[in-house]
């Protein structure tokens, strides 16, 4: 597919999933059921951590997880005590279990006691705003388990670039809150982050039809892939090259492209 093709192609496929019609269906759904922006950022990151598998199982745990916070997950994370922490035992997603809950809280408590948004985690603070999204994961990952003995198990729920990972789930939820459109999709509710340093979230969907596309060459799937996307949907819109997530995630789940 020549250049002006294939951005036409997924210019028109992009316009027609970044719609309000794509939200019941997906994740992004947990959070469009929150107006107040703790909440929102709170919901969107247990939703991004835990999108694995199908769609719909995914929603489901995240309402199951938010009904034991009695879906008011900002103010569970600042005034909860030990009786209410007991309700979040038992909690299970794939090999995401209450231990890993209960350590993700306690950074939660913490980190909201410090700042108002979720989005300074993410600003690595000798560098000003002149930065990288990769130094940005990095950072926070360190931060999230900066505080003192969290446990071992949960580190593989966290990824960044240092462990080559796409960091598939990070980068979905910073484009749900850096994004800035007019669709009612992603929320954009973050300023310091631009949509035109985020990298494509690089699922299996995504992974297949970008290959099929032509604009992935590395045989493997890891950060490089990623960074390897990115800078071919920056070729398309240097902006917002993540807009295309929807175009490539589209194709692959929907159309089976």
């Amino acid at each position: 597919m020549e250049f002006l093709e294939l951005k036409d192609f997924l210019d028109l496929k992009t316009d027609q999933y970044n719609q309000p019609s794509f939200i019941a269906n997906d994740p992004i759904c947990i959070p469009h059921q929150y107006t107040m922006k703790q909440d929102v950022e709170i919901a969107a990151f247990f939703a991004a951590i835990l999108a694995w598998g199908q769609r719909k199982t995914i929603i489901n745990k995240c309402n199951e997880l938010f009904n034991r916070m009695d879906n008011a997950p900002y103010d569970f994370m600042l005034n909860h005590g030990s009786e209410d922490l007991k309700r979040l035992l038992g909690f299970k997603h794939r090999t995401f279990n209450d231990m890993d809950l209960l350590y993700f809280v306690a950074f939660f408590n913490y980190h909201y006691q410090q700042s108002d948004t979720l989005e300074s985690a993410f600003l690595v603070p000798e560098s000003g705003l002149a930065f990288g999204i990769e130094r940005s994961l990095n950072h926070f990952r360190s931060y999230f388990f900066s505080l003192p003995d969290f446990p071992g198990r949960t580190i593989k729920h966290v990824s960044s670039p240092m462990q080559k990972s796409t960091c598939k789930r990070l980068n979905m939820f910073l484009r749900w809150m850096v994004r800035k459109d007019n669709k009612g999709v992603d929320f954009g509710l973050w300023n310091h982050l631009k949509p035109s340093q985020l990298i494509c979230p690089c699922d299996v969907h995504v992974d297949r039809v970008a290959r099929k596309l032509g604009m992935i060459n590395r045989k493997q799937t890891d950060w490089v892939t990623a960074l390897e996307l990115s800078s071919q949907l920056s070729l398309l819109d240097p902006m917002d090259p993540v807009k295309y997530d929807f175009a490539l995630f589209g194709l692959g789940i929907e159309e089976k492209f």
